[in-house]
């Protein structure tokens, strides 16, 4: 990078060590956005009037360079994981992909020497998918995706964060999200909030002990993320109060983050954590949770607090993101986005990373960014 006159990197690493920086760090995550238009396509005409032109055969990382932003994650922005869980051949897991009877729909198999998980998903404009059918139904199906994770490792590439690190630049800190902690696992990819409610109620200690397991599986991971060259870390959460509502989350979340945590600052990591639903339950626990950072916290019109009551919830911690997604739909003017971001500056500068919570959506006004980047460098200015 050498036409970026910010060196983001030097002023986020500053903001995480509590230093004072005299410049606003604008990190908007487009990604949804880029390639919900397709703008990926070298050749695609502009046939939407949303889209101004000087952003057509762009990528991702000279649009940031046109807003003056600092982009955030390797595998969003140049298409760089920094970290990869493959099945070993020895296993003897077999993995089925089937086109589903639903529109959109993808079936997938795990066929092992234990038993079957048949998992669905809902796939949606080329940007990942969610599930339609959880993997694991029974309480018989912990032992087959024990069966499948005990012959599952993870990766740290190496190769990926180097060559991320020369496209960056100075840009920003290269950094990557980890995968969720074992109750978060269980609602969102291996049981569901539901069935896994029901479940505790009726074989409490086969799903403790099954998140025990999933712990202790994820020791591979966070001794590669101790050992290696990464600065930044994000628990990729993507935490509602609604699905990990008190009770559970002092039992099953607060304890681990504590752990997992504490092991990564004591080899000079900074951490922080997704958090995007409901918030009003979690105010109380904000300023004790172990993390430097809260990313993607949501207020109202969007979420069910205020950004005063996330500031005076947080304490000290760096807020990421702050501008609600839903307000770069059409329905929000331009004034109403304006003043609601003087007011974040006013309220979390200078522990601040701006940004929209969490993404923009592909139909969300990429012009209402680019007045965003006007503002701060007006005010720099």
């Amino acid at each position: 990078m050498s036409d970026v006159k910010a060196d983001f990197r030097r002023d986020i690493l500053k903001i995480f060590a509590g230093k004072t920086i005299e410049k606003i760090v604008f990190s908007p995550r487009i990604y949804y956005w880029y390639l919900g238009n397709r703008l990926h396509i070298r050749t695609r005409k502009n046939d939407n009037p949303n889209i101004p032109s000087h952003f057509l055969q762009k990528s991702q990382l000279e649009i940031f360079d046109m807003l003056r932003a600092s982009p955030r994650y390797s595998e969003e922005t140049i298409y760089l994981p920094l970290l990869r869980e493959t099945i070993v051949p020895e296993g003897k897991i077999k993995i089925i992909r089937e086109k589903g009877t639903k529109p959109g729909e993808r079936v997938i198999f795990h066929k092992t020497p234990r038993g079957t998980l048949k998992q669905a998903e809902s796939i949606g404009g080329g940007l990942g998918a969610h599930i339609t059918e959880y993997p694991i139904k029974t309480i018989e199906d912990l032992d087959i995706m024990k069966y499948i994770l005990e012959r599952t490792k993870v990766e740290f590439l190496k190769e990926n964060f180097e060559k991320a690190e020369q496209q960056f630049g100075n840009r920003c800190v290269v950094s990557t999200y980890i995968s969720k902690s074992p109750y978060q696992k269980l609602v969102t990819q291996f049981i569901g909030f539901t069935k896994l409610i029901i479940l505790l109620k009726r074989f409490p200690s086969k799903l403790e002990n099954f998140m025990m397991f999933l712990e202790q599986w994820d020791d591979q991971l966070y001794d590669l993320i101790s050992q290696s060259p990464l600065k930044i870390v994000n628990f990729g959460e993507n935490l509602d109060a609604n699905l990990s509502p008190p009770p559970y989350f002092e039992k099953y979340l607060i304890p681990y983050y504590e752990k997992r945590v504490k092991q990564l600052h004591q080899s000079d990591k900074y951490c922080h954590i997704h958090i995007d639903g409901s918030l009003r339950d979690f105010l109380p626990y904000f300023e004790d949770l172990p993390f430097d950072g809260l990313e993607a916290l949501t207020a109202k019109p969007q979420g069910d607090v205020t950004l005063e009551e996330i500031k005076d919830s947080i304490g000290n911690k760096i807020l990421l993101d702050g501008i609600p997604s839903i307000l770069f739909l059409k329905e929000y003017s331009y004034d109403y986005v304006q003043k609601y971001t003087q007011k974040i500056l006013e309220i979390f500068y200078p522990r601040l990373i701006l940004g929209v919570s969490d993404e923009l959506s592909p139909n969300g006004d990429i012009r209402k960014v680019e007045m965003i980047s006007e503002i701060i460098n007006n005010l720099e200015s």
